[in-house]
């Protein structure tokens, strides 16, 4: 008897083979995934770093150090004569008015009386001191003249200026001039007044010859309108004739006496702006030097230090309204120019690095860094000029560390996250 046939096994569906095609595929995808992780684990990561944009602007070169301030013109006022001085009641910082405020008085005494001799010599300095006052009275006169000359002058430039006809730098120059005039005319003037004021000490000191006994007491004012800056003498005391009793100025007139290395000294022109700051005030005040002392001096520095630093003497140019308070001796610290331009291609100093002779840096592009050899040009600590190299909207790396190489790739540091 025959046996039936089995029945045929039932034909695979297409669901069966896909989930069969999958079961194959899966040691593969996970393989393949393993690799992956370890491929991203071992690929080098992105170096966050600071990143600055090349662009262009103003760059200037400053000379920073420290002075003080000082009245322009001031006088020592001296006993014309011997004998016993008065009491002085003023103290310093007390307003005086030329040819007004009497500032000592001398008591004469028969032991202070000139002889012969003396006298000849009084009256020859008496008749020095009347021709010393007429050469300052005309060189007075001539001071006042270019004064007035240079204002119109600069009337001139600021309407050639509004107009567009001239340069800010020609501006700059005839301001310059004219704020030179004006102070070398109000320098003149004072030298006139204590010319004046020379002359009656001269006259005086004749009154106590030989046969011109007075008793009258010299009577002594001051010579100048200002303040009372210091006294020397204020008890009543015996005091032989040139010994110093007051100073006197005028602590609105003020100028700036900044030290400076020689070396810096050698690349400050006259005429220089320069800022003064840290004096005291909100603002810092504008300032342009007049002089630089042809003579150095030594001076030993807080770490122990010979030093050679010059006098640069700086005019102030704002009103007196923005520094009231501001007086003789004070302490400034100045800011003073010796290069700047308007339009420079610039970096910050710590993206250039040096290698050899030649300065480097690190420019940024598709994440990738690339280095890149640049020339570099004028430089004031914080920004560099860049002559060649670089081009406007660079991005380049500033302060690359160690791990910065060509063709590391970086990723933008969030620098207001410090």
């Amino acid at each position: 008897m025959k046996t039936p046939p089995s029945p045929a096994p039932p034909a695979p569906t297409r669901k069966s083979r896909r989930q069969k095609n999958w079961t194959r595929l899966v040691p593969w995808i996970g393989g393949a995934l393993l690799i992956s992780l370890i491929v991203a684990g071992l690929w080098p990561k992105a170096q966050p770093v600071e990143l600055a944009t090349v662009a262009r602007g103003s760059l200037e070169l400053t000379v920073n150090e420290e002075g003080m301030t000082r009245v322009r013109n001031r006088y020592v006022i001296s006993a014309p004569a011997g004998g016993l001085l008065r009491r002085i009641d003023w103290k310093p910082g007390a307003l005086i008015e030329a040819g007004q405020t009497i500032i000592a008085v001398i008591e004469p005494r028969e032991s202070d009386l000139l002889d012969t001799r003396s006298l000849v010599q009084a009256e020859a300095r008496a008749q020095g001191a009347a021709a010393a006052r007429d050469q300052a009275a005309a060189l007075a006169e001539s001071a006042h003249a270019v004064a007035q000359l240079t204002q119109t002058e600069l009337a001139r430039r600021r309407s050639l200026f509004a107009a567009h006809s001239i340069s800010q730098q020609e501006l700059d120059d005839a301001e310059l001039r004219a704020t030179r005039a004006a102070q070398e005319d109000r320098a003149a003037g004072f030298a006139h007044r204590v010319a004046e004021y020379e002359l009656q000490s001269a006259q005086a000191l004749l009154s106590r010859g030989a046969g011109r006994v007075s008793t009258e007491p010299v009577v002594i004012t001051s010579p100048v309108s200002g303040r009372l800056l210091r006294v020397f003498q204020e008890s009543e005391r015996v005091v032989g004739a040139g010994v110093a009793l007051v100073e006197v100025g005028d602590p609105s007139d003020l100028e700036a006496r900044i030290e400076v290395l020689s070396r810096d000294a050698v690349g400050i022109t006259p005429g220089a702006r320069a800022e003064l700051v840290k004096w005291g005030g909100a603002q810092p005040l504008r300032g342009r030097v007049r002089v630089i002392e042809p003579a150095a001096f030594t001076k030993v520095s807080a770490l122990g230090v010979e030093e050679q630093r010059v006098n640069v003497i700086v005019d102030f140019l704002d009103p007196l309204e923005a520094r009231p308070t501001l007086g003789d001796a004070y302490r400034v610290e100045a800011r003073i120019v010796t290069w700047e331009s308007e339009d420079v291609l610039k970096v910050p100093a710590g993206a250039l690095f040096q290698q050899g002779d030649y300065w480097s840096t690190y420019v940024v592009a598709n994440g990738v860094a690339r280095q890149r050899t640049v020339r570099a040009g004028a430089s004031n600590g914080r920004e560099i000029e860049v002559l060649e190299g670089l081009q406007v909207g660079d991005r380049v790396v500033v302060y690359p560390v160690d791990r910065i190489d060509d063709g590391v790739r970086v990723a933008p540091m969030d620098v207001s996250a410090r």
